[in-house]
């Protein structure tokens, strides 16, 4: 099977450095809706079965294999089914936790996540029926997939989940149909930057569908300009 031809330039140059020295490449994926199709629970999520025979293949082929994702590690690791890739690294909640070969480095968890989690329910008493949130040991998180009219639902809680990061000196992380206040000071880019300085990759390629996938796609063009080709 052939595989798909770039659209760019730079993203052709960055395929060929990865087929010329795949020992020396790091491949990096998105979880939900990359590796794992979008569900209106995010508890629900799996790897697509294709996913996982996929990066069984890969891993032994590239220098490096990781998923970068907002979840907590170990949850994506276990949805996922990644104890089963060898040598994949996953660093969950932008980065904040790394798990690999079983193990999970995980920091202690910023007051202010806490703070936030505690005065959740009462801004979301008079929410739209549907709406859901989700609270992880980084971060938390709203749903609104599962409401009548969930960008109207999004779009009327932006503004007092702004006004909580703010007070908590968390910053809120769009995403698809959902927000989600977690710490200042990382994201999937800057995790994308320290794992291929840590492994001294020569070519990169990340593979993401939203808005927190951003960061990562710019990491990319940021890494281009230091010599190390790269695709998204």
């Amino acid at each position: 099977m052939s595989l798909p031809e770039p659209v760019t330039a730079e993203g052709r140059t960055g395929l060929a450095a990865i087929l010329r020295e795949p020992s020396q490449a790091l491949i990096a994926l998105d979880f939900d809706g990359t590796l794992s199709p979008i569900v209106s629970r995010p508890e629900e999520a799996r790897a697509h079965p294709a996913a996982g025979a996929a990066l069984r293949r890969v891993a032994p082929l590239v220098g490096t294999l990781a998923v970068i994702t907002g979840r907590p590690a170990a949850d994506a690791a276990e949805l996922g089914g990644f104890a089963e890739v060898p040598g994949l690294i996953v660093l969950g909640h932008y980065g904040l936790e790394r798990w690999a070969d079983g193990k999970l480095d995980s920091p202690a968890a910023e007051p202010g996540v806490a703070a936030a989690r505690a005065e959740l329910p009462g801004l979301l008493a008079g929410a739209p029926d549907g709406t859901r949130a989700e609270y992880k040991h980084h971060a938390v998180a709203v749903h609104t997939r599962q409401a009548a009219d969930p960008q109207a639902a999004l779009d009327q809680l932006r503004a007092p989940l702004t006004e909580l990061a703010d007070r908590h000196g968390l910053t809120v992380e769009p995403g698809r149909m959902v927000l989600e206040l977690r710490p200042r000071g990382m994201d999937k880019g800057q995790a994308l930057k320290t794992l291929i300085s840590e492994r001294h990759g020569r070519a990169v390629m990340y593979v993401g569908d939203d808005l927190g996938d951003l960061a990562a796609f710019g990491a990319v063009r940021a890494l281009r300009a230091t010599g190390i080709p790269g695709l998204t």
